[in-house]
Formats: C-alpha cells, structure tokens, sequence
C-alpha cells in the first residue's frame, strides 16, 4: 500500500516519448523508471485509432452543419419558387383552364365561390393585378372537340395564365375537365357566346348555411362581359 506517498505519471501523447514517474519510494520509484518508452506498436494503434476517430468527428460535424444548411437553402427556394430568376418565363399568350356545366360550377360546388373571392381578396390585399376570370359558354371550347362531347351545355369555364393554380383548382374541383390554349390578346382569349344562365331553387334546403345568391359569378366575368350586362 502506497499510504500518503504521491503518485504522478505523464504520458506522452501518442508520439514515442518515455513515460516519466516520480513516486515517494526509492524502490517504487526505481520499478517506475524502468517502464519502457511509449513505444510499443499496440500503443502506436491506439494512437492512431484516437487520431483517426477524432478525424471522423469531424468530419461528420461539418458534414452534419452543411446537410443543415443545405436543407435550410432547399426550403427557401421551395418557399421563392414563383419568383425564381431561373424559372421559365411566363408566357402571356398562353392560358389555362378547368372546365364543367354550368349547373355543378355555380349552383352545386359548395367551395368554388370561397376559393375564388379569397383569392380575390389575397389579390388585393397584395395589389396584384387579376389573372382569373369566369367564362360562360367560351368560344375557345372550339378547339377542345374531345371536350366538348363530354360537356353538358352550357358550360362555364375558370381560365387563368397560372398554370400551377389552375392544377391545383383542377385537383380540388375534381370533376372537371383541363387544358391549355394560346390566344393573340385577353379579349380574344375570352371571348364569350350569348347566353343566358338559370338555375332551379331547390323545395327542401337543408344545408346548415345559406345557398348562393344567383349572381355571384358576375364579379369574376371578363370586363367587357360585365359591361354588356349593365
């Protein structure tokens, strides 16, 4: 037993330097002396092990810090990608539509009217310029032959230059038909046939809010429609 006697031994670091002890004893102190340099080739491994292993530490840290920052680049570009600089321009001539008879757009869809005035009201709120319309009966129809024969008459029509709002619009309304066409101006790609819009009041409401008001529509209709009507 060592008793009071201090005991303090250094260890060189991995890098082939004796070991130094001092112990109160002579003879203790002699045993210790005669320890071999840290030299010894299982010594030298673990050396290594230690060098290599704080190495992958790391190596893993920074690959960790830069995964972070990487997700948090990816989730603002997600977040901007309608302002993109390297996004495809907008072409202006292009525009996109969802189209159903006129009875499940106006009277039957119990959302469309909220999705389209809160866009409305997200438009003006932020001063954006209109890019959505309601088309009643569109001449455009025309070219949708394979459309058209599936359409019951008369049709009403959600046109829009955003091709990703109009997918979603497509997705939420579900039973609706989509395409795209081209057009020389907005008054061209609106057009419009005559025709007069009527819808049956039903006996027994049992909804527990009130049905739309007949006319909602008109505040999405082209200007020069709206103006036809005054």
């Amino acid at each position: 037993m060592m008793g009071s006697a201090s005991l303090s031994v250094t260890l060189a670091t991995a890098v082939g330097k004796p070991i130094s002890a001092q112990h109160g004893g002579g003879a203790s102190s002699r045993a210790f002396a005669l320890l071999p340099p840290f030299r010894s080739s299982s010594n030298q491994k673990v050396a290594q092990s230690l060098q290599l292993g704080s190495m992958g530490f790391t190596r893993r840290t920074s690959s960790r810090s830069t995964s972070c920052f990487k997700t948090a680049v990816a989730s603002v570009d997600s977040d901007q990608l309608s302002s993109s600089p390297n996004s495809p321009e907008k072409q202006d001539n292009k525009y996109y539509f969802v189209v159903a008879n006129a009875k499940f757009m106006l009277d039957e869809e119990e959302h469309f009217k909220e999705l389209l005035f809160e866009r409305l009201r997200y438009y003006g709120e932020r001063e954006k310029e209109q890019d959505f319309w309601l088309v009643i009966e569109p001449k455009f129809l025309d070219k949708f032959p394979n459309i058209t024969k599936r359409l019951s008459r008369p049709a009403v029509a959600l046109v829009s230059t955003n091709s990703t709002w109009i997918t979603f619009m497509k997705l939420r309304l579900d039973r609706v038909l989509s395409d795209s066409y081209e057009a020389e101006s907005l008054e061209e790609a609106l057009a419009s046939n005559p025709t007069t819009i009527e819808f049956e009041k039903p006996k027994n409401w049992v909804a527990p809010y009130p049905k739309y008001e007949y006319g909602w529509w008109e505040a999405f209709l082209p200007k020069e429609t709206k103006e036809s009507k005054v």
